[in-house]
């Protein structure tokens, strides 16, 4: 049986070519700011992005910064790699699966994510590894779509959630900000912008 990443890594590879398109209204109408907001609070020098697909935040990189990115999906890598040599962005871009990252404990000032934990088949497996190799007093900030607090909406967004995954291996269920606070980390707050559905989640070890 094929595991869980396996299936979801061939789903995105499947939508790669055609991901922006997909999700072009839904970006020129909230993403794009959102994103904005989410890279203009990175501070320190190294940072890693997880998650990057196709390099849909190249333009919000932080100038004087040493940047690497990764992502688990190859045909989504080669997207960004493609856009990479378009725009001229300096990052070294890695096929990596954030549940197993092959970088050395406390090796980054800010881990930064946009809409990745939706994906990640054990999502607490990969916040622990964020942890371990963010810097002491470094960050993680992740901007995600999550479970509604509304009991009406969560019931109908539960029930959809299987057909949605089965389409692009997304769920559009999970519950992110309480699986950062049960990773370890010393703070873990909810920017005030955040909306019932999309959380701006800043987290310091």
């Amino acid at each position: 049986m094929k595991s869980d990443s396996t299936i979801i890594k061939k789903r995105y590879d499947r939508i790669a070519p055609y991901f922006e398109g997909l999700e072009a209204v839904m970006e020129g109408l909230f993403f794009k700011n959102w994103r904005k907001k989410l890279w203009a609070k990175v501070d320190g020098h190294h940072i890693l992005e997880i998650g990057v697909g196709t390099g849909k935040n190249f333009d919000y990189y932080p100038a004087g910064t040493q940047i690497t990115a990764i992502d688990f999906s190859s045909e989504m890598l080669k997207q960004a790699i493609n856009k990479k040599a378009r725009k001229t962005v300096c990052v070294e871009l890695n096929l990596m699966d954030v549940q197993s990252l092959d970088f050395a404990d406390n090796s980054f000032d800010t881990i930064i994510g946009s809409f990745v934990f939706c994906s990640v088949p054990l999502p607490i497996k990969g916040l622990k590894e964020l942890y371990r190799v963010c810097k002491p007093a470094g960050q993680v900030l992740l901007l995600e779509h999550v479970l509604s607090s509304k009991p009406v909406l969560a019931k109908i967004m539960n029930f959809i959630n299987p057909v949605i995954v089965a389409l692009v291996g997304a769920n559009i269920n999970r519950n992110t900000v309480k699986n950062v606070k049960a990773c370890g980390f010393a703070l873990v707050r909810v920017d005030e912008r955040s909306s019932d559905m999309i959380k701006l989640i800043e987290a310091r070890k």
